[in-house]
């Protein structure tokens, strides 16, 4: 299923805010989740640069490592699945359930556009 283009480029600017608050909600889950003051700082700045790594080195659009789709999702699911966790473990159940269903959605629609081009070209 190919989007229409004004879709499209939706899709990828709301791809790219969702990426955005996954690592947001990262680092809020590593400041809110311990009270040791160190350990807070550590995990407010490790958590989200973990996944952006991760995100920069399989699942952006210009990856260092150019991997399989199915791997590409994996990391995907791997980021969004914890930015989803955090939000529940901070409190956010929610929030939590509103930006998983946006993520899926998102990211099937990404994924049906990314495939009817890949066939459109071959």
């Amino acid at each position: 299923m190919k989007l229409p283009a004004p879709l499209h480029v939706i899709n990828e600017g709301l791809a790219f805010l969702l990426e955005v608050a996954a690592l947001v909600v990262l680092a809020c889950w590593g400041w809110q989740s311990v009270e040791n003051m160190a350990v807070r700082l550590v995990l407010a700045v490790a958590a989200p640069l973990s996944a952006a790594v991760l995100w920069g080195l399989f699942a952006s659009p210009k990856a260092r490592i150019p991997v399989p789709l199915m791997v590409v999702l994996g990391v995907k699911v791997l980021v969004f699945g914890a930015a989803v966790a955090a939000l529940y473990a901070i409190g956010r159940h929610g929030w939590a359930t509103v930006f998983a269903i946006v993520i899926a959605v998102n990211t099937a629609l990404a994924t049906l556009d990314r495939n009817a081009l890949m066939h459109q070209e071959a």
